[in-house]
């Protein structure tokens, strides 16, 4: 540490307990919506994602590099999905008309019924797994404190400090 930097302050006892239920609940609750989703649609939490995506965008369609984003995966595992979603006919690859190099997703008609069908269920279980256990609290207020949590520079090594000045997404 350099002594232009702050003191390292512990967590509080409530503050720990905090990230430590928030890790638990990040990885539990995609393994439950998605146990959920399997058996009730036969659809996993890696597919129906990108076509909820590609369902909500202007022609239904995504650059390759979006939808990873948008899914929180990286350019290869989004290809991998992709080309599943591909050979059963819900989602097509196109050439972007904005530079001929890149590459778009489609959603097809197939895939669009693919998630209607499959969407109750999803609907079902991230009410129970997830949204139910926060009745009566600010879903608006909670919404917007992980809004700013995601769009916040979230790079290796960085300092809060650091954050503050690096023109990053406020939320």
């Amino acid at each position: 540490m350099t002594s232009d930097q702050p003191p390292l302050q512990p967590l509080t006892p409530a503050e720990e307990a905090f990230v430590r239920e928030l890790s638990r609940v990040m990885l539990a609750l995609p393994r439950a919506v998605d146990a959920d989703i399997m058996r009730e649609a036969r659809l996993p939490l890696s597919e129906y994602t990108p076509l909820m995506h590609l369902s909500e965008a202007p022609d239904r369609a995504m650059r390759m590099n979006e939808l990873a984003a948008a899914c929180c995966l990286s350019l290869s595992g989004m290809t991998r999905v992709v080309t599943r979603l591909e050979k059963q006919g819900w989602v097509e690859r196109t050439k972007s008309a904005q530079d001929k190099r890149g590459w778009n997703a489609v959603l097809t008609d197939a895939g669009l019924a693919r998630l209607e069908h499959a969407w109750p269920a999803f609907l079902t279980s991230v009410r129970r797994q997830l949204v139910d256990h926060f009745a009566g609290h600010d879903i608006s207020g909670l919404t917007n404190a992980l809004r700013h949590v995601a769009t916040a520079d979230l790079a290796p090594n960085r300092t809060p400090a650091a954050n503050s000045t690096s023109g990053g997404r406020q939320g």
